[in-house]
């Protein structure tokens, strides 16, 4: 057999955490087996659907890497098969026309909650005995068995039994002519030929439904797994009062993918106390059945320190392909500056997020036309003029523009001027940079350029010298 799972998101918003660990561990099952992975895009509710959604879901897949074997595939273009499929059977007695208004169910549904009772429909209509004109509004309920139970066993809830007489008579075809959610789901399953379906815990009262219809139209019946939600870290359900919610704002908020789906692997999966996961430890540790049952808690914490973890150790060149968006994002010209996989080598200790290091980095591309107020009065100060100046002749000096070859001539002017490193290294720090921080001034300059370094020190001993004269 071969494994085939899918992610079938509704296109009413963005792509969630929440979606986005679904996804994960149904790719994540179907790659470890080397089965298919589909995507569907579930889209009968017509009124909140819209293409906008569809497309945030797809770049928040692509982005991720969650590469789908078929699809996209949509609801609202199978409809035909949907309706050849409920008046089968109608024909076979399986289903059957309700008449019953708004208003009638509305009323009974009162009743019923009164009586304390679980509201349901009553099966008016389940016998026939009624007199309405062909035309006439109506619904298609399934008829749902009287007797017996669902009985199955759920990769991460276990054996699950549910009585028939727990579940009322679903509709599955509107009077707009509309199947649906739970009717479509079960026909594209067995068209697709799903065999495992990773899901929302949120969906397991829909299982024994599903199961019925499944046996009805005589298709086989995948396996489950219904995964816990996401908590925020303050124990209620996870919303947009706890940060990011959208995988995309994660995107903009400057993290890596490679960390966020390290983040979404473990929660709520475990591999001993591994933290770390390349995708290849991921696809070849994966079960369904490794799954906890608990809900777990978002800690955006804990997901920084993994991002700045990948900034660190994946290559440089890998990095700078995600910060290239980050650079155009903050209107900085990458192209009149360093290679963005030098940046990245230089500042990935410093930053936790790509979009911190963009704006980090930004005086190795722009002008310096500023500096920092509180750095200046501290270090720019008329003593900085002699250091600032023999500085610069022996940086102007140098053949080898190079890293070590620049560490040494700060070295050699804090010598000759016997001064403290501090008092070398910051006077440059904030001529080069505008700033009172920055990665080491050494490697700093050495992406800088020659140029743009003598120049820069030449605008701060100007600003040295207006400052005396004031």
């Amino acid at each position: 057999m071969t494994v085939k799972t899918r992610f079938a998101p509704s296109p009413t918003g963005f792509l969630h955490v929440g979606g986005a660990r679904t996804a994960l561990y149904s790719w994540l099952y179907a790659r470890h087996h080397r089965g298919e992975f589909v995507l569907r895009i579930e889209d009968t509710d017509l009124e909140r659907s819209t293409q906008a959604a569809i497309d945030a879901i797809l770049e928040g897949m692509n982005w991720l890497g969650l590469d789908w074997d078929e699809g996209p595939y949509y609801q609202t273009r199978r409809f035909d098969r949907y309706n050849q499929l409920i008046d089968q059977l109608l024909a076979e007695g399986k289903a059957y026309r309700c008449y019953c208004s708004k208003e009638r169910l509305e009323a009974l549904r009162e009743q019923q909650m009164a009586k304390g009772e679980k509201p349901r429909y009553d099966g008016t209509c389940r016998h026939g005995g009624h007199d309405h004109p062909a035309d006439a509004p109506c619904v298609i309920r399934f008829k749902n068995p009287g007797e017996g139970s669902i009985v199955f066993d759920d990769h991460v809830r276990g054996h699950i039994e549910i009585a028939n007489r727990e579940m009322d008579d679903l509709i599955i075809r509107r009077t707009d002519g509309a199947p649906t959610y739970n009717f479509c789901v079960v026909v594209d399953d067995w068209d697709m030929e799903i065999t495992h379906v990773v899901r929302g815990e949120d969906h397991i009262n829909n299982t024994p439904r599903q199961i019925n219809i499944y046996h009805a139209l005589g298709a086989p019946v995948p396996e489950f797994a219904h995964v816990s939600m996401i908590l925020g870290d303050d124990g209620a359900k996870l919303s947009k009062r706890h940060g990011a919610v959208s995988v995309m704002q994660y995107r903009d908020d400057g993290y890596l993918p490679q960390a966020l789906l390290n983040y979404l692997v473990r929660l709520g999966w475990s591999n001993g106390d591994q933290e770390i996961f390349s995708r290849e430890e991921m696809i070849a540790l994966f079960s369904l059945d490794a799954i906890s049952k608990s809900a777990s808690a978002f800690n955006t914490d804990k997901l920084l320190w993994l991002n700045q973890h990948y900034i660190k150790t994946l290559p440089a060149g890998e990095v700078a392909g995600h910060l290239e968006w980050h650079m155009r994002d903050q209107g900085i010209d990458f192209d009149k500056g360093p290679a963005l996989a030098e940046v990245v080598g230089l500042y990935a200790e410093r930053c936790q997020t790509l979009k911190e290091l963009a704006a980090q980095s930004r005086y190795l591309f722009e002008d310096v036309e500023t500096f920092e107020e509180g750095a200046a009065k501290k270090h720019l100060r008329p003593v900085a003029a002699e250091p600032l100046t023999l500085a610069r002749t022996k940086l102007a000096a140098l053949t080898d523009w190079q890293t070590g070859a620049i560490h040494e001539v700060i070295n050699a002017t804090a010598a000759e001027l016997e001064l403290g490193m501090g008092k070398v290294g910051m006077p440059l720090r904030v001529a080069v940079t505008g700033q009172g921080q920055s990665p080491a001034i050494d490697g700093v300059m050495a992406l800088l350029g020659k140029e743009k370094v003598l120049a820069r020190i030449d605008m701060a001993l100007a600003f040295v010298a207006e400052r005396a004269q004031g």
